[in-house]
């Protein structure tokens, strides 16, 4: 940093701290960097024989793979200077590979490299190519499975590939309906999940030499979904809410089609996955989230290390994030909201001792970050809608600045954790509301249907319920309510400033969607066989094509009074950078200039470290003068 840069910053801190905002023991106003830089390391693996292990470490603003012996030095493998290294898995003790795109395009390339940084290789060098890790093969030290679109866009067929040569041999191929494969513990392929229409279906085989055959059938709206085979390989751990609510954990029959036993059930939530020992070859438990991740054990042994994680790491959200092959050395990952994480290499032969390799964020002071709440409100057609909401520290609960701010997806759901970005505002002095509104998934079927065809209708209904709900509490101040999201959540900043123009002063809308029309037709080819799903969830463009004018927010722009910043990534493929230069024109139409920033090497999001800071840097400026912050 240039010597005038800090004298400045550091002026500018010092006339911060004596503000009324930041008397009488607010937090300091940290730098907006120290929330979205990279973090020292992160994403440690361990490798097979837990002798090594392998981490993320910025260099030259990118996140690259460095490697280690346990307690030794580190050396760095990879040299990416354009996109970070975003995900990574060890093959062998000498070989790892590596995913990566450009420019956001999500087309990415399988990477193959040794410990010593040599013999680098890209295993699926094909242009206009997508490709992704399937399997990576426990006992096989040579080959992986991946899955890829090489012979048709739409479709991904599965190939076996030698990570020391590059020899590729296709061992399943697409008929033109599988979403999705599974293996077995022996890495066969032996499940595929075929889509139809509306209908889905489970594919299975014996063996690799056998033909695919279906076994069960359902809705889309009924999920049977397998989670993995029994230890022989012989039968299936299916997730499924068929003549239920929730999903619950069934023993399954890939043989008769059968369900058997059922193992595990939540009446108020779905579960989200199941907890596998490869070594043991057993069933651990299961995750599920209600406010927070919580788990179900069904090993004793299991159950009893996590009793003990708890109690060395109370008030922290604690897991597992890597293990050796025998899953005797691990690497404990701790967070929470207030804490972004740390990692602790742990060997179960010393029970006692946890060795810290990484604190993801050490310029964090969990002391200054804001608990984030759990909360609950109901609409008026009688749903409980959950979310959370984070205050600032050591700020009277009234008549605060607000930023709501709506997830993407928008069939996921906010979760319990630390967030940057919630953080941020609240270090600013302004409350985040977060709502899983109705189609958010987690909360049972139900919940999840209602929300169908209701973009921009009853799920922009439950976002404005809530900040009435704050309103009526006294806890927001009505003057200064923002609404900012990403993706459907930048979709539902428009529809918020078109439905309820004097509720917001301002909005920011981050990759979202302005015309349904258009976002339709120009899906990425691999979301073809979700196609008719989607017509279902969301609407059809030619039967509801009515409906598509009422929720499109390109068509409603002359309805926007306050304020608005855009900010897209050029090679977005899911939310194409028409969608957002749509809307911009439609305002300029008005003769009302949008705030809009496009960065060239950037996809669904900003992921290079000096594109966030433009991007986050623009929005406090933005939101200082709009819900006047101090």
């Amino acid at each position: 940093m240039k010597a005038s840069i800090a004298m400045a910053l550091a002026s500018t801190a010092a006339i911060l701290m004596t503000s009324p905002l930041w008397a009488e023991g607010r937090p300091p106003r940290i730098p907006m960097e120290d929330f979205f830089k990279l973090p020292t390391k992160t994403a440690y693996r361990l490798s097979p024989d837990g002798k090594s292990y392998s981490f993320l470490q910025p260099w030259k603003d990118r996140l690259n793979i460095h490697v280690a012996p346990v307690g030794g030095e580190a050396k760095r493998i990879t040299s990416s200077t354009e996109r970070d290294i975003r995900a990574y898995t060890w093959v062998n003790d000498d070989t790892l590979v590596y995913l990566q795109d450009k420019g956001g395009d999500e087309n990415y390339h399988v990477y193959s490299l040794s410990t010593d940084g040599s013999d680098v290789r890209d295993l699926t060098p094909f242009h206009g190519v997508r490709a992704g890790l399937l399997d990576d093969l426990d006992d096989d030290d040579t080959h992986v499975l991946i899955e890829m679109n090489r012979r048709d866009p739409r479709f991904f067929d599965v190939y076996k590939v030698n990570v020391l040569s590059g020899e590729m041999e296709m061992v399943a191929e697409n008929p033109g309906t599988v979403g999705g494969w599974m293996t077995d513990h022996s890495g066969r392929i032996r499940i595929a999940y075929a889509m139809e229409g509306l209908k889905r279906t489970i594919l299975y085989r014996d063996d690799e030499g056998q033909p695919f055959r279906p076994i069960f059938s359902t809705d889309f709206t009924d999920s049977v979904i397998p989670a993995g085979f029994t230890g022989d390989d012989e039968k299936l751990y299916v997730m499924s809410n068929l003549d239920r609510d929730t999903t619950a954990l069934y023993l399954f029959d890939p043989k008769s089609g059968n369900f058997e036993d059922m193992l595990y059930e939540r009446d108020d939530v779905d579960l989200s996955g199941i907890i596998w020992s490869r070594a043991k070859k057993k069933l651990l438990g299961v995750s599920y989230y209600t406010d927070k991740r919580q788990r179900h054990f069904f090993d004793e042994e299991t159950e009893r290390l996590f009793d003990r994680l708890k109690k060395r790491f109370p008030d922290y959200s604690v897991g597992i994030s890597s293990m050796s092959k025998d899953e005797r050395k691990m690497i404990i990952a701790v967070a929470s909201d207030r804490m972004p994480g740390r990692l602790y290499y742990h060997d179960l032969d010393n029970p006692e001792k946890f060795e810290l390799v990484a604190d993801l964020y050490p310029w964090i002071d969990e002391k200054q970050m804001a608990p984030m709440k759990p909360i609950s409100y109901e609409t008026e057609d009688g749903l409980t809608i959950q979310g959370y909401l984070t205050l600032p520290v050591d700020l009277p609960e009234k008549g605060l600045p607000v930023v709501v701010n709506p997830h993407g997806g928008p069939e996921v759901r906010d979760t319990w954790g630390y967030n940057p970005e919630v953080q941020f505002l609240a270090n600013r002095g302004v409350s985040v509301l977060q709502v899983n509104y109705r189609i958010s998934t987690g909360y049972g079927k139900k919940f999840w249907m209602a929300g169908f065809k209701q973009w921009g209708r009853k799920q922009q209904d439950d976002i404005t319920t809530g900040v009435k709900w704050l309103v009526d509490r006294g806890i927001a101040d009505p003057n200064r309510i923002a609404i900012y999201g990403a993706s459907y959540g930048g979709y539902a900043t428009l529809m918020g400033l078109i439905r309820n123009p004097d509720l917001y002063r301002c909005g920011i809308d981050y990759v979202g969607v302005a015309n349904l029309f258009t976002l339709l037709e120009s899906i990425p080819p691999y979301w073809e066989l979700a196609r008719q799903k989607m017509y279902e969830t969301i609407g059809h463009p030619e039967k509801d094509a009515e409906l598509f004018r009422e929720i499109s927010p390109v068509f409603h722009a002359d309805e926007i009074k306050a304020p608005l910043f855009i900010a897209q990534g050029a090679n977005d493929p899911r939310v194409k950078k028409a969608e957002s230069d749509q809307m911009v024109e439609a305002m300029k139409k008005r003769g009302i200039t949008v705030q809009y920033m496009v960065k060239d090497d950037e996809g669904h999001g900003f992921h290079n470290q000096e594109n966030r800071f433009d991007f986050y840097r623009a929005m406090e400026k933005f939101l200082t003068e709009h819900l006047e912050l101090e």
